[in-house]
């Protein structure tokens, strides 16, 4: 990538989404605020339908929202080239091998088929697929598939990632693999990062801040930054620390709308 390659900035203010028509009609977020700065890892952590998907969908440019949404000091109008997004299911082409997946992109931009197989092999090497070019998606593990799919957004150099429970049916073992890839791939390639999730262990482990979400209408009720040491490893889910988080999370997603917010008990 080149060195002038910066990471987007965030800044919501006072966002409202409303969704579904007629009586079915509701409101999924609002007053929703939020600033991240670039190159930022964040987790957006919040009860079952309380508007998580929403809000990264009006930050891919997928749903129309009321309010201040800038990207990189723009207002988001559209989906655009430099902001990914990764889904719980991939999106691969079951007609189309895996080299042939991850550089459709470069490809409909008319890359030559040289320097588009070298970004292949190249983005296939970073989340440890050498070697699996030629195979069809359907030969894959679902981790696997996953693998192609972060390849396959990556390939596009985007400034921000957007992941909605990217590993959310994995099983657990894959799952913690697929976290370690990505803050090794976030630590090598320049990105800043929105990753919705409901698994609180997840949040910790990847995040540099949490935003807990309330119940629908969604909005942030708060706003945990975690100094937890990176690089990380597995040994840090049984640290002090990481639990007296995880405590403060789970006291946040059972509060109620209306209720005094619990605070974030002391270091002990």
């Amino acid at each position: 990538m080149s060195g002038t390659f910066i990471p987007s900035t965030i800044d919501i203010d006072n966002l409202s989404i409303t969704l579904g028509t007629g009586s079915a009609r509701f409101t999924a977020v609002q007053d929703f605020r939020l600033s991240v700065n670039s190159g930022e890892l964040i987790c957006l952590l919040g009860p079952s339908g309380c508007g998580k998907s929403t809000v990264l969908g009006a930050l891919a440019g997928h749903l129309h929202a009321k309010g201040k949404l800038l990207v990189d000091g723009q207002m988001v109008s559209g989906p655009a080239p430099d902001r990914g997004l990764v889904f719980q299911h991939h999106t691969l082409l079951p007609w189309r091998r895996v080299e042939d997946n991850v550089g459709f992109s470069l490809k409909m931009r008319g890359v030559p088929r040289k320097k588009r197989n070298e970004e292949v092999r190249r983005l296939l090497a970073l989340v440890g697929l050498s070697g699996f070019e030629k195979h069809w998606p359907s030969q894959l593990s679902g981790g696997m598939q996953q693998r192609v799919e972060l390849a396959r957004v990556l390939i596009g150099h985007p400034r921000l990632l957007l992941m909605d429970e990217p590993f959310g049916a994995l099983d657990a073992l894959c799952r913690v693999d697929m976290q370690a890839l990505l803050l090794s791939i976030w630590s090598k390639l320049p990105t800043t990062i929105v990753f919705v999730t409901h698994d609180i262990d997840e949040a910790i482990f990847l995040a540099d801040r949490i935003l807990i979400m309330s119940e629908r209408p969604g909005r942030i009720i708060e706003d945990i930054p975690v100094h937890l040491p990176r690089p990380r490893d597995s040994e840090l889910v049984t640290s002090p620390e990481f639990i007296r988080i995880k405590r403060h999370c789970l006291a946040l997603l059972n509060h109620k709308n209306g209720q005094e917010l619990p605070r974030l008990s002391p270091i002990t």
